[in-house]
């Protein structure tokens, strides 16, 4: 198992699959049989690459239906297992939708601020990834007058989310990243947020990623942000992908 420090870069990708009709009309035994190739794919991953989870969107988007959130500090190994994934069985039946690609880095605002799967925080039933980015003007700020902005939103947020003292290493799914521990004393909720930076790496400027037991509470956390100062400076936020949490057998099922 490769291990990180909590001041390593650890690389978190996202992709998004839509099956095509194709597959559906396979006799069950060959869908049985693509689906045990990219299974198997998935699991003989290189060590470095965590899987933080399968997810289901079936139902909830209409262009994409699984997603799986990988991370590791490897890139090569991380795309190493997209080659694998998509030369399955399976995976010549898999439309990628979209791939967000992340990277994590120090904290700008609060030092105490870092994506849940890498402070150790096992998964939540459902998760909401979307990318971001912020208009021109954000970059022309003075540093102070984004922290100010920052904080107010952070404070926002908190509301919502997991006491940091709350997140406990994660057993996981998959081995990778090696977790550090969070520090914080206050009340939130039960909503994990995961920002990475994607500078350079797409199209966007950052990758979101909240995780909660309850989709209402992210509905309302996100709602409540909209009314911070700081959402005057956002530019882009969509397209959001929400899917649940499932047994990566589990979720290819759904297809």
């Amino acid at each position: 198992m490769t291990s990180t420090t909590s001041d390593s870069p650890v690389y978190s990708a996202f992709w998004l699959y839509s099956a095509e009709p194709e597959y559906g009309r396979l006799p069950p035994a060959e869908q049985n049989t693509a689906k045990a190739s990219f299974l198997h794919a998935l699991e003989s991953r290189p060590e470095s690459v965590a899987l933080r989870g399968a997810y289901s969107l079936v139902g909830l988007r209409h262009d994409a239906d699984l997603m799986l959130w990988v991370y590791g500090p490897d890139l090569d190994d991380i795309q190493e297992l997209a080659v694998a994934l998509r030369r399955s069985g399976l995976g010549r039946y898999l439309r990628q939708a979209h791939a967000f690609l992340g990277v994590t880095t120090a904290p700008r605002y609060d030092p105490e601020h870092k994506p849940a799967f890498v402070a150790g925080a096992e998964p939540k039933a459902y998760a909401s990834v979307y990318p971001f980015v912020k208009t021109a003007e954000w970059y022309l700020l003075s540093r102070e007058e984004r922290g100010r902005l920052m904080a107010e939103h952070g404070r926002v947020g908190r509301r919502y989310a997991v006491p940091r003292e709350r997140l406990a290493p994660a057993g996981g799914t998959g081995g990778g990243a090696a977790a550090a521990t969070a520090v914080e004393t206050e009340v939130g909720g039960g909503v994990l947020s995961n920002t990475v930076d994607a500078y350079g790496l797409g199209d966007y400027e950052f990758i979101l990623a909240n995780e909660s037991d309850d989709p209402s509470e992210i509905t309302a956390m996100m709602m409540a942000l909209r009314a911070t100062e700081v959402r005057r400076y956002t530019r882009l936020d969509t397209p959001i992908f929400f899917g649940r949490l499932r047994e990566p057998g589990q979720a290819l099922d759904d297809l």
